[in-house]
């Protein structure tokens, strides 16, 4: 049978870049692609604890259907700690739960996009979130981005002459897959020039809190006065992945209408996981959690530049992230990442080649590499061997 599909299924095809993904999962390679957190922090012991006490305390309602919009203490807790690290003013009404922020991705696209609105992004931007605004068949305008983020006054001609303009979508701490961070005066500068015009700004931030120096950020939804920004956040990153519990942080009109939405779409998050964390948040200090992190990806970070500056050749450049999981790597326009990615996965090491993360194509002289995921021996190992295919096919 061949099924009459939609044409937004044009956008889901498979890509060239999806075999390459799965040879970088084989066995024996050293993979720097995944945007992996360190499995071997995952609170392990703590969780098997918390787990028994939610199903001897609560089980009937842990194992119970749930409201769309989330756990009530959770949402009160998520909403305190972002007020504290990003200086928001939430209550618990201004957050709801979500299946992980890939979900709040898929619901805002859904609820704002009609086929051929224009989509603003960073350039480069999230790969994933391109895959969740394609369902809507949007056009996308990336904007000029520096090492301090959107450009301004590129934003502002992109916003004035995209008529259709309905998102724009950034992550300005620690960006995937650049690893820049947007400082200040810039985000201000951001926000003064969104605030003329209707649109939805999407603040995706689920590296926010991985800052290895220098303090913390104002977020752009602590700088909103309209209401126009939506900020997300998610528990993989500072947690466990496995859970998949993130949150949408808006006003509570516009939550409303995204709630109806994400009860279409699975009724609602899972309860225990709701609980576990909420439990979890409760009996330990998350924040101590979170330094454990902090310390071993700056250690990885700081080990993966070096491996970098002693292997790569000089005409080779890459970015020093602050804080999150990936730095960015250019090559010569000449080379195409695509073609030393085979090259590498002879010497048995990955990466994320960097065309697929530009909206409209091109900029194949790029990649990505996460450094939060493989050991410090394997980090040295591949970065070596990556600089030995490197200079072979340079």
């Amino acid at each position: 049978m061949n099924p009459m599909f939609a044409r937004r299924m044009s956008r889901f095809q498979e890509s060239d870049l999806t075999p390459i993904l799965r040879l970088a999962a084989n066995p024996g390679i050293i993979s720097f692609a995944g945007g992996l957190p360190a499995p071997e922090l995952f609170p392990v012991e703590e969780l098997k604890h918390i787990s028994s006490r939610v199903l001897a305390d609560q089980g009937k309602r842990a194992l119970q259907y749930s409201s769309s919009e989330g756990h009530l203490p959770l949402r009160e807790k998520i909403a305190a700690r972002s007020n504290k690290n990003f200086r928001t003013n939430l209550k618990a009404s201004n957050v709801a739960i979500t299946t992980g922020s890939q979900q709040s991705l898929d619901i805002l696209g859904k609820m704002v996009l009609d086929e051929g609105d224009c989509v603003l992004s960073e350039s480069p931007t999230y790969l994933a979130a391109l895959s969740a605004f394609n369902a809507c068949l949007p056009e996308y305008r990336e904007v000029e981005t520096d090492d301090k983020g959107m450009v301004s006054a590129d934003l502002e001609k992109a916003l004035a002459s995209e008529k259709r303009a309905k998102i724009v979508y950034v992550i300005p701490d620690f960006q995937n897959p650049t690893g820049k961070t947007w400082p200040l005066q810039r985000r201000k500068d951001f926000m003064e020039i969104v605030s003329k015009y209707d649109v939805l700004v999407i603040e995706d931030n689920p590296y926010g809190e991985l800052r290895f120096e220098g303090e913390i950020l104002p977020s752009l939804k602590s700088l909103d006065r309209r209401g126009q920004v939506v900020m997300l956040g998610t528990f993989s990153k500072i947690f466990c992945p496995g859970l998949r519990v993130g949150w949408i942080c808006g006003e509570e009109d516009l939550l409303a209408s995204f709630g109806n939405l994400k009860q279409a779409a699975d009724l609602h998050t899972s309860t225990l996981s709701q609980y576990e964390i909420d439990a979890y948040l409760s009996e330990y200090d998350i924040e101590e959690h979170i330094k454990k992190l902090i310390a071993l990806y700056r250690e990885r970070r700081d080990l993966m530049l070096r491996s970098m500056e002693r292997a790569f050749p000089e005409e080779v450049t890459f970015t020093r992230p602050a804080g999150g999981l990936f730095t960015w790597v250019t090559l010569p326009e000449r080379v195409n990442a695509r073609d030393l990615f085979l090259k590498a996965l002879e010497k048995k090491v990955a990466f994320v080649p960097g065309g697929a993360f530009f909206p409209n194509g091109g900029h194949e002289n790029t990649l990505r590499l996460n450094y939060s995921n493989m050991p410090p021996e394997l980090i040295e190992e591949g970065i070596a061997s990556l600089g030995e295919a490197l200079r072979e096919f340079l």
